[in-house]
């Protein structure tokens, strides 16, 4: 799927790939797209928890979160597997927030009672951010939106937390550690 596509890619050639039969993937996947999902939602839980290693070092909650969505932002841009589904945006976006949202919603939460931002429900900004950043990034994708508006994207959506604008731009510019490796 990543060098084809989800598209151009055929159950068969899946099983092939998986040295299984092809009766074996349908007992688990009803299609090809909801195992690109199942694929997708475990590479988005990863990255939470690989975004958790580097933000449990973080004195302000409110850089967690920033740093959650930046990483979110230029993970969707720049690996293909996410790529791939981005032209499904309801569908990856609802895998976002089930699988990333107990993180995003939880340092959403820590942030307000940090006073640094003013978010009275979690979870609908959560649900409101996942769509945008997919939003973005398909837009980003495909072209539509210049890649160095990424960081314009980020404060527009830490502003959505009621932070302001002048400490979601300072919250955008600091530097971001590098994440651990993925695992394979």
């Amino acid at each position: 799927m990543i060098d084809r596509g989800v598209d151009a890619t055929t159950m068969l050639e899946i099983a092939d790939k998986a040295d299984v039969g092809a009766g074996t993937v349908y007992n688990y996947f009803k299609s090809k797209e909801e195992l690109a999902i199942a694929v997708l939602e475990d590479l988005m839980h990863d990255l939470a928890l690989r975004i958790e290693e580097v933000t449990d070092t973080f004195d302000d909650p409110a850089q967690v979160y920033a740093f959650g969505i930046r990483t979110v932002l230029e993970t969707a841009t720049g690996d293909v597997r996410w790529k791939q589904l981005l032209h499904r945006p309801e569908i990856i976006s609802d895998a976002m927030f089930k699988r990333m949202g107990p993180f995003a919603i939880r340092d959403l939460r820590l942030a307000s009672q940090a006073g640094r931002f003013q978010v009275s429900n979690a979870e609908l900004v959560w649900r409101i951010t996942a769509h945008a950043l997919i939003g973005a990034a398909l837009s980003i994708v495909n072209g539509e939106v210049p890649t160095s508006s990424k960081s314009q994207v980020i404060v527009q959506l830490l502003c959505m937390t009621g932070i302001g604008k002048n400490a979601a731009v300072e919250l955008a510019a600091r530097p971001r550690p590098e994440l651990t490796k993925e695992q394979a």
